[in-house]
């Protein structure tokens, strides 16, 4: 994982998961950066919080948080496995 910490980006990379060929971004507080007063630009730019995993390490990742989530909901139900 790597906490690239707040970048600016088109409205195409401002989505909150972007999944490259290696490489997945995951996006946070994604707001619109208005333009300075008299700025034009052609598209609207962002900025967000982003943070890179590899994609093998997202995966694993992924699959932890619904591991965790099933023996919550389990639990809650009260469903032994």
């Amino acid at each position: 994982m790597k906490d690239v910490g707040y970048v600016t980006g088109s409205a195409e990379q401002a989505q909150e998961l972007v999944i490259g060929t290696d490489v997945v971004y995951v996006h946070s507080e994604i707001t619109l950066v208005e333009p300075k007063e008299g700025e034009e630009r052609p598209s609207p730019i962002y900025r967000y919080h982003e943070i890179q995993y590899e994609k093998n390490e997202y995966i694993k990742l992924m699959a932890e948080q619904n591991k965790e989530l099933s023996n919550l909901m389990n639990t809650m139900l009260g469903v032994n496995e």
